[in-house]
């Protein structure tokens, strides 16, 4: 069974998950926006290793822990390389990753079988993670709302079609998304305007 902790972390208070298997000290990192240190110390307090850091996509506050839990812990970095495409402003600067990974790749990481689908619209290469029973939205939806379009490489049209793929998926995942509370995917489907 999965285990989900979420901190949400810095001024834009973005979801960063830790995820395991219940009786496995091997971890993952989703999304370390901010504040390396407030990471570290909960993953030495669980007492939890970090396998690989996966980004649902690249913006600033979703990254800005990036370079240093990666060098402390030796663990890979995996994004979608369409983010790379996006101008260091809005990334941080240079983006730190080690590995790929695009629409239809299935991995296995931690003990962990995760599906990535391309949801392009927040930003060129928006992932939304799958682990089991639970969807990683990252800035492609949200409880209630999506993720915003007008930044420099945001598709509204995109985002559209993302969203008309979330709602056709057929099983009722839990949404962990970037920002705010998490929901179910067959409730966001009765409730949210956007989908």
């Amino acid at each position: 069974m999965l285990k989900i902790h979420v901190l949400p972390l810095g001024d834009c208070q973005t979801n960063c998950y830790i995820v395991h298997e219940e009786n496995s000290t091997d971890c993952l990192i989703i999304d370390p926006g901010y504040e390396p240190e407030i990471i570290s110390s909960y993953l030495e307090e669980k007492g939890l290793t970090p396998e690989a850091i996966l980004l649902t996509h690249c913006h600033f506050d979703h990254v800005g822990a990036v370079k240093d839990l990666a060098a402390q812990y030796d663990c890979k970095v995996f994004l979608d390389k369409k983010e790379l495409a996006m101008p260091p402003m809005l990334t941080n600067g240079p983006l730190y990753y080690t590995d790929g990974y695009g629409d239809g790749d299935t991995l296995t990481l931690a003990g962990i079988p995760i599906q990535v689908l391309e949801t392009p619209g927040h930003t060129p290469g928006s992932v939304c993670l799958i682990m089991e029973d639970t969807l990683f939205s990252g800035d492609t939806l949200f409880a209630g709302s999506c993720g915003r379009t007008d930044l420099p490489c945001g598709d509204a049209r995109a985002m559209r079609d993302s969203l008309r793929r979330l709602a056709a998926l057929s099983e009722n995942y839990r949404v962990c998304p970037g920002h705010g509370p998490s929901s179910t995917l067959n409730r966001e489907k009765k409730t949210n305007p956007y989908l």
